[in-house]
């Protein structure tokens, strides 16, 4: 049986940095590509640049650019990230999570003060509806331990997960 070797793809510009291109095309299009495949922030897009190993200020060039004609814009970003995630997670993970993604401290504030204490209330109740069908058999100390946990770690605020866990559990009692 004979194997036939792999066909050979030429490289992208963003895959050979020997050739000889200009490194201001090479950015765009690298950013083109990562902004193809899902929002990003300037930082994840500046992150990316930077271990193709674009030269910063060429990042910088690139990133103004993009940013003059809106196809980088954390505002935005935040607000769809927000709205996407805001049903299973807290106010303080979402708010986490943008930093790591680059958002700074004021416009992830502007994105979330859509995200109020009674809409997180009523995200925290539908995760321990969902969760409370899987811990039935169990003491209910170990589900309220399970269901503190789960909501903890998404970020809820701790009067929110005491409050909603205990309604719960006394509504199955």
């Amino acid at each position: 049986m004979s194997r036939r070797p792999p066909e050979q793809v030429p490289p992208g510009p963003d895959e050979n940095p020997d050739r000889e291109a200009d490194p201001r095309e090479v950015a765009r299009t690298i950013a083109l590509r990562q902004l193809t495949m899902a929002p990003r922030t300037r930082k994840q897009l500046a992150e990316k640049l930077a271990a193709k190993e674009v030269p910063a200020e060429i990042v910088v060039e690139v990133l103004d650019r993009f940013e003059e004609v809106g196809l980088v814009d954390d505002r935005a970003f935040a607000e769809s990230f927000v709205h996407a995630r805001r049903s299973g997670r807290g106010r303080r993970a979402l708010a986490q999570e943008l930093r790591r993604k680059g958002v700074d401290d004021e416009t992830a504030a502007d994105a979330l003060e859509v995200v109020d204490h009674d809409s997180q209330a009523e995200a925290a109740r539908e995760l321990v509806r969902r969760k409370l069908r899987s811990t039935a058999g169990l003491e209910r100390a170990v589900r309220e331990r399970r269901l503190f946990g789960l909501l903890a770690r998404r970020g809820f605020p701790t009067d929110v997960v005491l409050r909603v866990v205990r309604e719960e559990l006394d509504g199955q009692a």
